[in-house]
């Protein structure tokens, strides 16, 4: 009996400490995707008169200037996982009444059902996109706001990365 807790803790132990690996490594795909796009620049004679250690502290200008004025770099992610949560929901709902009403049971029972594991769904999907799909570009309105700001300085943006 003795050997049996003993075991029982051991694989609580273990199953603690994939928990806490699984913890590093979400916790590391974070920060790895809300590190923020930068603006390429093309070198032109401006870029190459002014040097690199210049063209950086522009940049940062010209992000600074942005978010003063209102242009958010991440507000599309926010926005897009709010979005696929709602979507999710929706689709639950209806898929889950739908299914209910085919298998006789309480139509509003399955889409409540439907709607919970929809939502789970499209958060889940729509976090997991914020944080490796191509949705970490910073917003338009603030890629657009320090694309001109760069090029008022004489720069030539090439895009961003």
């Amino acid at each position: 009996m003795a050997v049996g807790s003993i075991d029982a803790i051991g694989l609580e132990r273990s199953g603690v400490e994939r928990m806490k690996k699984l913890s590093v490594v979400l916790v590391l795909l974070m920060v790895t995707a809300c590190s923020s796009a930068r603006p390429i620049l093309y070198s032109n004679a401006h870029l190459d008169s002014v040097g690199k250690e210049v063209a950086e502290q522009d940049i940062a200008a010209c992000k600074e200037l942005a978010e003063s004025a209102g242009a958010k770099e991440g507000s599309g992610k926010a926005g897009r996982v709010a979005t696929g949560t709602a979507v999710g929901a929706g689709a639950g709902a209806a898929s889950g009444a739908i299914g209910a009403m085919i298998s006789g049971a309480s139509a509003g029972l399955g889409s409540m059902i439907g709607a919970a594991s929809g939502a789970v769904w499209g958060l889940l999907t729509g976090l997991f996109s914020a944080v490796v799909g191509p949705s970490s570009q910073p917003s338009q309105a603030y890629t657009n706001y320090v694309n001109r700001c760069l090029q008022e300085k004489g720069y030539e943006v090439t895009g961003w990365q």
